[in-house]
């Protein structure tokens, strides 16, 4: 055993586990971060390179849920789900659906805006802090109306009621922002003009690794399987591996609902599946992440290359990609994008949602030697440093800075 005790272990190195690890070795605790080996190929690296600040809306809301048996049953949605996970999902669709009711849509939608508050200068700090700055580009974020009907559709006051600028521009004005972009493509767009994207997800990702290390984190290579309670201390264990720790973080993404099990909590976790596809390109095609509201997708410029990414696919842990889903993205792309070459990459990760898209962050109800931060469906990339913030003040005892009331695994 490489570390047979240690004060803190966090489970989990995506980000958030990574940015939670940081947190906590900057305040002086002796942590261990335990994790399989790392091959750079979560939803960490995947995503979209977005810290979407504009993000408040949950996936369910009363639109998607007039939607929702076409969308869900349509192979060419941006929401679909895998036939042969229906009758497993069951529950977890239920409890979506009620979700998405008017007064649950809001009470949720003000629930992930208070997270976002703080977000932008939570970033701005970490990324200074591990020599990331460079990283950030503060170019602002598009959604691309293509039809006048999708313009009419989506309503920006619901943004501006959550503190969240946005503004509506002209096609003459998009051509300004996003000259890549040909000019027969959309009639206009709302922009987020604070919205800050990444150049590299994964480089952010190295430079998080390696500042944990410097700050004198533990890194453990295993698969935890196993979390139970004893006197004074948490017994962690897994093939090849034991650790006792005096408190656990549990920040294993889509793979914490069994572990949270063992803690004493019934969390409604699943899975959705994120696809990308990248095309390496010597010049930059567009300047601005920009999304086709319908399409489900983002295009990211990022170092080197274009990345499409998005779309939500329920279907759990274990089935394979779905190569349906990976042509619906290149076939949307290549409408906006109609000179786009074959992709040179492709990629699937698992995102870990909840029916209310709030993350699950704080105690356990069965003692606060179980803390929780996890569940961030499309904002974990965003919301890592706000989540290290809070799990850090929770292991220390403190008041964290958010009412966190709304996020408690006990919610449920």
């Amino acid at each position: 055993m490489s570390a047979p005790t240690c004060e803190v272990a966090v489970i989990g190195a995506g980000v958030v586990g990574l940015a939670c690890a940081l947190a906590l070795a900057d305040q002086g605790h002796e942590v261990a971060i335990v994790a399989p080996e790392d091959d750079e190929s979560g939803a960490s690296y995947g995503n979209a390179g977005v810290i979407a600040d504009y993000a408040v809306m949950p996936v369910g809301t009363p639109d998607v849920l007039r939607n929702l048996p076409s969308l869900l049953f349509n192979r060419d949605s941006p929401l679909a789900i895998r036939p042969s996970a229906l009758f497993t999902l069951a529950p977890w669709l239920l409890r979506f659906a009620r979700e998405a009711l008017p007064a649950r849509a809001n009470a949720n939608a003000q629930a992930i805006a208070a997270l976002l508050a703080p977000t932008p200068a939570a970033w701005q700090d970490l990324a200074v802090q591990i020599g990331g700055k460079g990283l950030l580009k503060p170019l602002g974020s598009l959604y691309l109306f293509e039809t006048e009907a999708e313009r009419r559709a989506t309503d920006l006051r619901k943004y501006h009621a959550h503190g969240v600028a946005v503004e509506a521009i002209s096609r003459a004005e998009l051509g300004q922002l996003q000259p890549g972009l040909p000019s027969d493509v959309g009639i206009g767009a709302a922009f987020f003009p604070r919205t800050v994207t990444l150049d590299d997800p994964r480089e952010m990702l190295r430079l998080l690794r390696a500042a944990t290390e410097g700050a004198g984190v533990t890194h453990l290579t295993g698969n935890i399987e196993k979390l139970e309670r004893a006197r004074g201390h948490v017994q962690l264990a897994g093939p090849g591996l034991r650790l006792s720790a005096r408190k656990v973080v549990l920040a294993a993404g889509a793979w914490s609902k069994r572990l949270a099990a063992q803690a004493g909590e019934r969390v409604p976790l699943d899975t959705e599946r994120g696809y990308h596809l990248e095309y390496d390109l010597k010049e930059p095609r567009l300047i601005r992440q920009m999304t086709p509201v319908s399409r489900g997708f983002y295009f990211c410029p990022m170092a080197g290359r274009l990345r499409v990414a998005g779309t939500v696919e329920l279907g759990g842990l274990t089935a394979p990609p779905s190569p349906h889903r990976w042509e619906v993205m290149e076939r949307g792309a290549r409408t906006i994008l109609p000179d786009l070459p074959a992709p040179d990459r492709r990629w699937m990760g698992f995102r870990p949602s909840l029916p209310d898209s709030r993350p699950v962050i704080g105690l356990s109800s069965g003692g606060a030697d179980v803390i929780h931060a996890y569940g961030h469906g499309h904002l974990g990339l965003t919301l890592a440093p706000v989540t290290a913030r809070l799990v850090a003040a929770l292991v220390a005892g403190r008041a964290p800075e958010l009412d966190i009331t709304p996020y408690l695994p006990n919610r449920f």
